[in-house]
């Protein structure tokens, strides 16, 4: 078996960055907009009023989850670079205790301890610091983390979702925002849930009971607290 048949099998890991910054933009934008736009038909304003705290909330809501992700992306990003450059003076300092933490790690893995030592002073004899990198603090080109790439499936599937409820606010019937906003977000939920799942790998059912749960309790608390208290929120 060739290295290249070896790995044609599909695998969804490459994917865990931007899967989860467009999953969770997209899913904030639906519940955050439709929420925005049901609490305050709830308080009683007319259609205008509706459209414009949804127009709002998209462009505030995009905004803060592209700057949010970005700067937390990037955090994490400065956290893997200092561990990084600390293994890098680590390994000129000590190589043969570093190597010695390799072998010990393959040992724990279940190599006998030969095979350990054989693995160990091969690859650090290739590339020391990418086999620290990778077996003791786990990173590898796949988990780096990328701050703009996060930032921007964050901010896209956010704008893009959230216009869901807010083309549905602009075409209900004025006694009926409320329940045509709630109704198509709780189908664009489930259709967000699937199609997550489906990207990555995962199971269905339980991704999209998931979104719409918390989907729908949001919406509710929100559509409660405007009714109690007259107010947007």
């Amino acid at each position: 078996m060739t290295y290249e048949s070896a790995h044609e099998a599909p695998h969804y890991i490459n994917r865990a960055g931007w899967l989860r910054a467009a999953v969770l933009g997209a899913n904030d934008g639906i519940v955050s907009v439709a929420s925005l736009i049901v609490g305050v038909a709830a308080a009683g304003p007319d259609r205008t009023a509706i459209l414009i705290a949804g127009a709002a909330g998209i462009a505030a809501g995009a905004m803060s989850m592209a700057a949010g992700e970005y700067v937390s992306v990037s955090s994490q990003a400065d956290v893997e670079r200092a561990d990084i450059s600390r293994e890098r003076l680590a390994i000129l300092q000590d190589p043969v205790g570093e190597e010695a933490e390799l072998v010990s790690i393959y040992q724990s893995r279940g190599l006998s301890k030969s095979t350990a030592a054989l693995v160990a002073r091969e690859l650090s004899q290739g590339d020391a610091l990418a086999a620290h990198v990778r077996e003791e603090l786990g990173l590898s080109e796949v988990h780096a983390a990328n701050p703009l790439q996060a930032a921007f499936a964050s901010g896209l599937t956010f704008t893009i979702a959230a216009a869901v409820p807010l083309v549905a606010a602009a075409v209900s019937p004025t006694d009926g925002i409320i329940w045509y906003v709630v109704g198509i977000t709780l189908v664009a939920l489930a259709a967000l849930g699937a199609l997550g799942a489906q990207a990555g790998g995962a199971p269905k059912a339980r991704a999209t009971l998931r979104v719409l749960f918390w989907g729908a309790a949001a919406m509710a608390i929100t559509a409660g607290v405007g009714r109690i208290f007259g107010v947007s929120v």
